[in-house]
């Protein structure tokens, strides 16, 4: 039985390389967490939220995460 690797969306404020916005980061958890070339980028979180692929559940941020990121989407 072969299973799809699970889907992780981090987003984080002002990263970086956009200092001046919203972004998240698609990940693959594959036994060890995978970057994906898959990037949104908007000017706020709320509508940073509503182009992530719907049915994902919110997770809060860790206070061990890096301070750029503000939550974590499964």
């Amino acid at each position: 039985m072969s299973s799809e690797p699970l889907s992780i969306w981090t987003v984080y404020q002002r990263p970086a390389d956009y200092p001046s916005k919203f972004v998240a980061r698609r990940w693959l958890a594959t036994g060890s967490l995978v970057a994906t070339d898959e990037v949104l980028v908007d000017d706020t979180l709320v509508a940073l939220r509503r182009r992530l692929p719907p049915g994902l559940v919110q997770m809060p941020r860790d206070p061990s995460d890096d301070p750029s990121i503000v939550e974590t989407w499964l």
